[in-house]
């Protein structure tokens, strides 16, 4: 082994009678960070800074209850009561659950908005890399995500018993700290990966024949295989031989690698601004047959006014 990261982690920050988490401190602001990525796009693509809070407003509520959710489903052994369940004060989210929960609570809003759904994601996809790279460096500054032994020189070397750190450090059947081990920091992993990710997507953004959904998709596939390889790092509770999050990572990655080498080209699904409500998915063959629609005004509707983008000043 080269060397090791060594660092002192700092969990609380006390401010008088105030404990702040640099973690929660991180999420929140990489949930605003991502959220002010978001707008531009947005705007270019017709959709108004005001729907874009309304939508905001609703993912911010469902990405909360998202990720305690899917934490709790996937540690249900860890709860002896209902009760404990509610005191997310005492740390347990899953990021994928949150991911979940914003996007399945702001999916009612864009169809009564008629905005389209691939065109939103998209939109928020270079944000969502953004808040994931702000988020996982509070998850370095208090230590989180420790996973297992290595000799890696990226590993981190746990601290000595008195320094607190967010997560065990290569704990032991009767200790949660081995100092001096090192394990693997797969927060740091995930912090490198996705910003790889977003200078990708943001470089593919300047090609502005992408079709709508192709943004979103490609953050599905990448971020997905990456939580997928990362995970066999971590120390976490694995079902039938895998964590919660590879699972449901795996879903995604097929998914999105079946949209992106099958369709090439926007669902009908989601399509809400074209008053295609989801109808179902056409085949593939209609797909690649089928000639891109365009929405030509006719001569009815040549006088009808069409909603701007809002710019404040």
């Amino acid at each position: 082994m080269l060397g090791a990261i060594s660092y002192h982690p700092l969990v609380h920050v006390k401010i008088g009678p105030l404990s702040i988490s640099p973690h929660g401190v991180g999420i929140a602001v990489g949930f605003l960070l991502g959220a002010r990525l978001m707008l531009p796009e947005a705007n270019r693509k017709g959709i108004r800074d005001e729907q874009v809070y309304a939508l905001l407003t609703r993912a911010a509520i469902g990405a909360i209850v998202g990720a305690r959710l899917a934490y709790v489903v996937n540690h249900i052994g860890d709860y002896s009561s209902p009760l404990e369940v509610l005191k997310v004060w005492h740390g347990g989210i899953s990021l994928l659950g949150g991911f979940a929960g914003a996007i399945i609570l702001a999916l009612p809003k864009m169809k009564a908005e008629r905005l389209s759904f691939w065109k939103v994601m998209d939109a928020a996809a270079p944000g969502m890399a953004l808040g994931v790279i702000i988020g996982r460096i509070g998850d370095l500054i208090v230590a989180d995500h420790l996973g297992k032994r290595t000799s890696f020189f990226l590993g981190y070397k746990c601290p000595a018993i008195n320094v607190p750190t967010a997560s065990p450090c290569a704990p032991t059947r009767f200790t949660d700290r081995t100092v001096g081990a090192v394990v693997h920091q797969t927060a740091l992993y995930d912090f490198i990966s996705t910003i790889v990710l977003l200078a990708v997507l943001l470089r593919l953004r300047r090609n502005r024949d992408r079709y709508d959904g192709f943004f979103i998709v490609v953050f599905g596939a990448w971020y997905g295989a990456m939580r997928i390889i990362e995970d066999f790092l971590r120390e976490d509770v694995r079902h039938f031989g895998l964590t919660g999050s590879q699972w449901s990572s795996i879903v995604v990655v097929a998914l999105c690698l079946w949209l992106l080498s099958f369709y090439r080209r926007t669902p009908s699904f989601g399509r809400w601004d074209d008053g295609e409500a989801a109808v179902g998915l056409a085949s593939p063959k209609e797909e690649e047959g089928a000639p891109e629609a365009h929405n030509e005004p006719s001569d009815a509707a040549a006088g009808s006014v069409r909603p701007t983008p809002h710019k404040e000043e």
